[in-house]
């Protein structure tokens, strides 16, 4: 009995950290794709020389992340919904 309860908390938490990983990702590209639009040649110097692109992947990762620790957060508080009726 012991072990039937493992293996689920193990398989709970592998599909809980599988779907942490594809939404962060998938936040990150969408922020990427955000970020294309927004003009650095205002900000820095040389925006398409490699300090350049590299702050747009910064800042990509920070947004992707705030974003998707919103939308994880939110999918663990609807799930939790389910414990109030």
């Amino acid at each position: 009995m012991d072990t039937d309860l493992t293996n689920q908390l193990n398989q709970t938490l592998s599909t809980n950290g599988l779907v942490s990983i594809i939404v962060s990702l998938l936040c990150i590209a969408l922020a990427w794709w955000a970020l294309q639009n927004l003009k650095l040649d205002l900000i820095i110097r040389q925006p398409r020389g490699a300090q350049g692109r590299l702050l747009h992947l910064l800042l990509a990762i920070i947004l992707g992340h705030a974003v998707s620790g919103f939308v994880i957060d939110y999918l663990s508080w609807t799930q939790m919904l389910r414990y109030l009726f």
